[in-house]
């Protein structure tokens, strides 16, 4: 039998997709929006968060026989778009960079606008976060993970994971509530 037969089995029901294809759609359905929104806030662009998840699920599917034998198969996903997403903001880092060591203008450098009379918003207020307790907060509160799963995630262990939610607290609490 050939390798693509062997790939294209059909479930009980007659169904000719891949096999475990029903698993994956089961899977990218329960936790794609979820995932976006969490890194959206977590980065600050809904746009660069849809691009990693697309890309982790994309991922995924190429290898669903294994990735689905895991014991967390959206956790594997949710660190594929982690990672994805770093590497987006390394690559605009880096072109930024080279466009000012390049250009030698102070001109070059927009600072972003203030917010209207002074009043930050929540997701303004959000975005000043270093970036591991932006991640940690946005899988904790908007992805509604344990903190567990954040550490898996973020390949860090759970008392980091709880010192990066208590500072980004903290960090909040201040910048929302400051006159």
């Amino acid at each position: 039998m050939s390798r693509q037969a062997s790939n294209r089995e059909s479930t009980p029901d007659g169904d000719p997709r891949p096999h475990g294809a029903a698993d994956f759609d089961a899977v990218f359905r329960e936790h794609y929006e979820r995932m976006v929104r969490s890194l959206a806030v977590a980065s600050g662009d809904r746009e660069a968060a849809a691009d990693a998840v697309q890309d982790a699920f994309t991922r995924a599917f190429v290898r669903w026989r294994r990735v689905a034998r895991y014991d967390d198969p959206a956790g594997w996903v949710r660190h594929v778009a982690l990672n994805r997403l770093r590497d987006h903001f390394r690559r605009a880092e880096r072109g930024r960079r080279a466009v000012d060591r390049l250009s030698n203008r102070d001109d070059l450098v927009v600072d972003p606008p203030e917010p209207p009379d002074g009043e930050m918003g929540l997701l303004a207020a959000v975005g000043e976060l270093p970036r591991q307790q932006r991640i940690a907060a946005a899988l904790f509160y908007v992805e509604q993970l344990s903190v567990q799963e954040v550490a898996d995630s973020m390949k860090l262990s759970t008392g980091a994971v709880k010192y990066h939610l208590h500072a980004a607290r903290a960090a909040l609490r201040e910048r929302v509530t400051a006159p």
